[in-house]
């Protein structure tokens, strides 16, 4: 797909110095319109530019670049993550995490608190085409993925969680299409969820598309409008949905290092918005990501390099409105 570009004038072209008549001098016909000039160098350069538009992002990664500097993994407790390459495609990773896992109560302000500890085992095989993952925890939760690219235009995700409890077992599958100017996505899900996404490049820097979805069990669907715009140093996007949601987001760079987000929700059918605004820092060693909204959530996340192959992690958060503090911190060995 790609612009089309047609003729102001219908007619034959016409050649500077050609004249039919009694009349001669640059005159063609006896109506003395002037030759048709041709292009100039930046008609044509503009022209490329619509006939080669690049290829966008896909429809579900429109705000990733947002979302890493606005959500960014916070937790809390204590996580130990090792991993050990067997050989270039094949390594296995140990997990241990203890903390506290969050559980609502009749009070919105109020959140109980239970300790909870799990040690998880996986095993990833990786190659130019084919990405396997495959996981497992001591709570016998297992889930894996599977990804693999025919070609360049068409490639398979597909993902399956298993689990003790029946609703929290399920799985999904893509089938991603990709163009020289277009990405669009079919997506099959557990419980009869279809899903048809696609996004198409309009001009060198915006792209626009949409998203239809279905869920037989509870007989919801749904229709979306999306708009993404790229330009040397910024990010915007607009997300609408006839579920009553609207989306905008804007990342800023502010240098080759730093980046400033921001991100506003609303939600047309109970009359609510959330804004958010965040920070990411790229050190030589180091990152750091940050956000606060507008219900009174800070949250903070550093990533440090300590040598080549450890990495420490410290998380905080702190929400005033539910008086509720969170601190974790973690170590992560292996590349």
């Amino acid at each position: 797909m790609g612009a089309t570009v047609s003729r102001a004038d219908g007619g034959p072209p016409v050649f500077a110095g050609l004249a039919t008549g009694p009349h001669a001098g640059g005159q063609v016909g006896t109506g003395g319109g002037k030759a048709q000039e041709p292009p100039s160098s930046a008609q044509q350069s503009q022209t490329s530019k619509y006939f080669n538009l690049p290829c966008p992002v896909k429809y579900e990664e429109l705000t990733k670049e947002v979302f890493m500097a606005l959500r960014p993994e916070t937790f809390e407790g204590m996580k130990f993550e090792i991993a050990k390459p067997l050989n270039p495609q094949f390594f296995l990773t140990h997990s241990i995490a203890m903390g506290n896992l969050d559980i609502p109560t009749q009070n919105p302000r109020q959140v109980y608190k239970c300790p909870v500890s799990a040690y998880e085992f996986g095993a990833t095989v990786v190659t130019n085409k084919l990405l396997m993952v495959g996981r497992i925890t001591s709570e016998a939760r297992m889930s894996g993925r599977f990804r693999y690219e025919f070609n360049d235009w068409i490639s398979l995700n597909w993902q399956a969680q298993l689990a003790n409890e029946p609703e929290m077992s399920q799985q999904i599958c893509d089938i991603n299409f990709k163009g020289r100017d277009w990405n669009g996505l079919i997506k099959l899900g557990s419980n009869g969820f279809f899903g048809l996404n696609y996004l198409q490049s309009v001009t060198p820097g915006l792209a626009a598309g949409g998203e239809v979805f279905y869920m037989d069990e509870q007989r919801r669907s749904g229709i979306g409008l999306a708009a993404r715009h790229v330009g040397d140093k910024h990010i915007a996007t607009c997300q609408l949905s006839n579920t009553g949601l609207i989306s905008l987001s804007y990342l800023h760079k502010v240098g080759e290092k730093a980046s400033l987000a921001a991100d506003l929700l609303y939600n047309w059918n109970v009359r609510e918005a959330t804004a958010t605004v965040g920070y990411d820092y790229i050190f030589q060693r180091a990152r750091v990501r940050g956000r606060i909204d507008s219900n009174g959530l800070i949250g903070a996340f550093l990533e440090e390099r300590l040598n080549p192959g450890v990495t420490f992690i410290l998380s905080g958060e702190v929400d005033h409105w539910k008086k509720d503090y969170k601190f974790g911190f973690g170590l992560q060995l292996g590349e």
